[in-house]
């Protein structure tokens, strides 16, 4: 077994499609609401959870129904739920638009997320801090993204940082990535903006790379992913060739599939291998954590 700590974000998806996504000021009529597990966090922990990885979770949700609707999601794919606390914000919620190209658009509202402070994270330190890999994204509050990253370095820990939503990262959290893994927009972001014209993906990883992070892995949706260790050279993964029904999650699936290849020591492109067979699979189901494969959906090797 392999020892994961996932430490991030746990929300209600509120699903929602559409023909087309809605104009400035427009009303459109879409389907059915359907509220389903989602949070970029639980998601990961959940699909590290469903190929059989020792994941622990460490995050809030609300004493609502949402909440529970998310610990109940977490359980059945065998995650410990020990350090998910209840405290009295409701439960963070996604409201998503899936087009029928199965793109979506997300607007997330906290929430109980905001609570994973710093101050939440030290009185669970015992939850996280003994796990071979923590893995975090940004959807709770920068300063306990630095007082994790600060604290694995410190202790040794690999530290996994999927930076997003886009954001701002400081450089010492950059530092401490072992990998840091992003889209081309994340990655743009985390570089000030630039990117110049003609500049292709591996340049880009190669960028990011010289910023501090141990790794990177760069995430190019159907195109596949990059990885470049330091010292190394890049290596490219291929997607594969599927019909989408719905995006949502498969970045989360992805992530949480090449954490539980690291944290069981494989090298890198076996964790890209994987995550990107996980990811096939989910996008070609609705929902995040619902569409999530375990291992024995995987083909054999």
């Amino acid at each position: 077994m392999t020892s994961i700590a996932v430490i991030g974000s746990a929300n209600a998806d509120l699903v929602v499609h559409v023909d087309r996504r809605p104009e400035g000021g427009e009303t459109l009529l879409g389907s059915d609401l359907v509220i389903t597990p989602g949070g970029k966090g639980a998601n990961q922990a959940v699909a590290a959870g469903l190929l059989g990885a020792e994941v622990r979770f460490v995050g809030c949700v609300g004493a609502d129904a949402n909440g529970e609707l998310l610990r109940q999601s977490l359980l059945r794919a065998g995650v410990g739920t020990e350090a998910l606390e209840a405290c009295d914000s409701a439960t963070g919620c996604a409201l998503i638009f899936i087009t029928p190209d199965g793109e979506n658009s997300i607007v997330v509202a906290p929430g109980a997320n905001n609570a994973v402070s710093e101050q939440y994270l030290r009185q669970h330190q015992d939850d996280w801090i003994h796990a071979d890999i923590v893995v975090m994204q940004l959807e709770i509050p920068m300063a306990g993204v630095e007082y994790v990253a600060a604290t694995c370095a410190a202790k040794g820990v690999r530290f996994l940082l999927n930076a997003a939503p886009a954001a701002r990262v400081s450089e010492r959290v950059l530092q401490v990535c072992d990998p840091l893994v992003v889209n081309e927009s994340e990655a743009v972001l985390l570089l000030g903006g630039d990117r110049p014209a003609g500049q292709g993906p591996v340049d880009l990883a190669r960028r990011l790379l010289a910023t501090g992070p141990h790794s990177v892995v760069l995430t190019l949706g159907a195109a596949g992913s990059i990885a470049i260790e330091a010292g190394g050279e890049p290596h490219f993964q291929a997607a594969s060739q599927v019909t989408a029904v719905d995006t949502t999650g498969a970045g989360d699936a992805f992530v949480g599939a090449l954490a539980k290849a690291l944290a069981a020591g494989e090298p890198m492109a076996t964790g890209l291998a994987l995550g990107s067979a996980v990811a096939a699979l989910a996008v070609q189901r609705p929902g995040a954590q619902a569409s999530f494969p375990t291992i024995n959906d995987l083909e054999p090797a």
